[in-house]
């Protein structure tokens, strides 16, 4: 009888040093739906969503906070990800958080810049440099188009320049067929 207790609780030990030793090293950093749903999202941070960035958006999805067609810049293609992804079904874009717009990029009119750094505030991608009373300019390849810089802008030097396609920024349009219902035999 006591040979048997002590087997039982040598198994506990050992399965619980495993289970302890699993948790640790198999942990997961966050909410891989979050992940997921945050690799779909176009990474602007422009808060039209009405979140402040693209993740707590993408983390109120995965709650079920926010419905999935909140995001002007992913526009139809990104909800129609978001709809496969999570199995919910398509729905245009809210009226209310805006309309879908071409990808376009911030361009600073230098001529009229007066430096007042209110631009650099407002990006929530550090795209646009300069110093106080100093010339300002916008590194393209980071600007995300999200036009968060031109409101604070005293002088409106800033204006947003489509961005036309090239076989460098090109991308694969998600694929849309109509699906047409069977239809029943008369019998």
């Amino acid at each position: 009888m006591l040979a048997a207790l002590l087997v039982m609780a040598l198994g506990a030990v050992v399965l619980g040093a495993a289970l302890g030793y699993a948790a640790v090293r198999f942990r997961v950093e966050g909410d891989p739906l979050v992940e997921k749903i945050d690799a779909i999202l176009p990474q602007t941070q422009c808060g039209q969503c009405s979140y402040p960035g693209c993740r707590p958006y993408a983390t109120a999805i995965a709650k079920g906070e926010a419905e999935i067609n909140q995001c002007p810049p992913g526009g139809d293609e990104g909800i129609r990800k978001l709809a496969d992804l999570l199995g919910r079904e398509f729905k245009s874009l809210s009226a209310e958080h805006g309309i879908e717009k071409p990808k376009s990029v911030a361009v600073i009119d230098e001529q009229i810049c007066i430096g007042c750094t209110l631009c650099i505030q407002a990006c929530p991608v550090d795209a646009i440099v300069g110093a106080s009373k100093q010339l300002h300019t916008v590194i393209a390849r980071q600007c995300t188009g999200c036009e968060l810089c031109l409101p604070p802008c005293p002088v409106d030097c800033i204006s947003m320049q489509a961005i036309r396609e090239s076989v460098e920024n090109w991308k694969w349009k998600y694929p849309v067929f109509k699906i047409n219902p069977a239809q029943r035999e008369a019998a």
